[in-house]
Parts: structure tokens; C-alpha cells; sequence
């Protein structure tokens, strides 16, 4: 499965780029929109798009620093606007909302669920959603602001020791969550071996035994991630 890139027009009269990965014959399962780390798009986020398409869904992938170029200029504002227009072409090729989830890692972990506490989706999986308490960024609210409100299931993975976020403020937040009355459950690992999106380490697992060791981890984060999906996108 390869990648390719689009450009979605927007109403400011710029243009969004999108990373797209799309099934290979098989039905549609639903949509995922996958919002990167401050890193930008990269090789793994291709990859991830990739994985996910050859699992059956219609992945897009927004650069969510095409306005400036630099993480500095995600806001609340432009991750809602750039996700809208994800979900719009997701709506353009025949998937429903409640067949749309989203997927971030790190700031776009933050910026995940900042979509789904003010948009209506089917489910939503972070990976290191730093930003708890304080903004990750100046244009970002506290999680602990938002999560309350939360419009769909919410899976969430954390380190213990490897992510930037606090083990206090990971409970904080799962309880915060569960006021929003929408199904939540949030993972701690004892380190980063969850990490699926690690460069050197493959996005989705080739059969279903998990293994052992740091790989038998991330295979278990990828089916948690993957069955989340495909339990709530229905």
C-alpha cells in the first residue's frame, strides 16, 4: 500500500495537504483522520496511513503546519478547521460520521482530543496527549478543560516513564473524561515500548499473536488501537 498527497481548498483561500491512504479493493470499513506529532508529516506518519489502509480504512493524514511551516502556529482554531476539512473529504468518498474516528500522537494526541470534545465522531484514540493541565501550546486549551465534553468513545495510551506527561495528571484526566459520560479507557505502559509509531518499528502486526518483549507490547498497542476502531466505527 502507497501513499499519495491531495490538496483540500479551504475558505480562506489557502489549500490544506493531505497524506491519503486508501483500501485496495476490500469495502470501505470507515474513516480515521490522523493528526501528527510536531515533527510534521513524516515517514512514519506515511506509514501509519499506510498500515491503516491496508486494514481496511480510508486514512487522511492533514499537514497541519502548512500556514506557517512550524508547530508555533497550532491552535485550537486551525486544528478544528484542518480536521474539518479531513472530515470532509472522508464525507466526500462515502463515510459517515459515525464511521469517522480520529488518531493522534503526541501534539496531535493534544490536538485529537480538542476534535473530539467539540466535534461529533464514532471514536477517538491518542497516543501521549501531553497538555493536561497547562496548554501544550498557546492556541491549545488544558485537556482538563475539554475532555468534560467529549462527543465519542476515547481510548488513550500513555508511558508511565517515557511520555512527557505526568502519571497524576494521566488520572486526572481519565477522571475529567469519564464526566463526559462517553466510554473511556485510558492504557499506562511502564515505558514507551507501546510506542507503534516508533521508526523502526512496523505499524500493524503481521498475524495476531502479540510476541514478547517491547515488540509483543506494541503489537498489543496496535489491536487495541485497531479493535477500538473497529468497535466503534459502526
Amino acid at each position: 500500500m502507497t501513499t499519495r498527497t491531495e490538496t483540500i481548498p479551504l475558505v480562506d483561500d489557502t489549500e490544506l495537504a493531505v497524506t491519503v491512504g486508501e483500501p485496495d479493493g476490500a469495502p470501505i470499513r470507515g474513516g480515521i483522520v490522523v493528526l501528527h506529532s510536531s515533527r510534521g508529516v513524516t515517514e512514519r506518519t506515511e506509514r501509519i496511513v499506510a498500515g491503516l489502509a491496508d486494514e481496511g480504512w480510508l486514512a487522511v493524514a492533514p499537514h497541519l503546519f502548512h500556514r506557517t511551516g512550524s508547530a508555533d502556529e497550532v491552535s485550537g482554531a486551525s486544528v478544528l478547521a484542518d480536521s474539518d476539512a479531513s472530515f470532509g473529504w472522508l464525507a466526500d468518498h462515502g463515510v459517515s460520521a459515525d464511521r469517522m474516528g480520529v488518531l493522534g500522537f503526541d501534539l496531535g494526541a493534544t490536538a485529537a482530543l480538542v476534535v473530539a470534545s467539540q466535534r461529533s465522531l464514532g471514536a477517538a484514540v491518542t497516543v501521549a496527549a501531553a497538555g493536561v493541565q497547562r496548554p501544550l501550546a498557546d492556541g491549545l486549551p488544558p485537556l482538563l478543560d475539554v475532555v468534560g465534553e467529549l462527543t465519542c468513545p476515547w481510548l488513550g495510551l500513555y508511558g508511565e516513564t517515557g511520555d512527557p506527561v505526568d502519571p497524576e495528571d494521566v488520572d486526572r484526566l481519565r477522571e475529567a473524561a469519564h464526566a463526559s459520560g462517553a466510554v473511556v479507557d485510558v492504557i499506562v505502559y511502564p515505558d514507551t515500548e507501546h510506542r507503534f509509531d516508533d521508526a523502526d518499528s512496523p505499524v500493524v502486526p503481521d498475524g495476531l499473536a502479540a510476541g514478547e518483549g517491547e515488540e509483543g507490547t506494541r503489537s498489543e498497542a496496535r489491536h487495541r488501537v485497531l479493535n477500538w476502531f473497529d468497535a466503534h466505527l459502526r
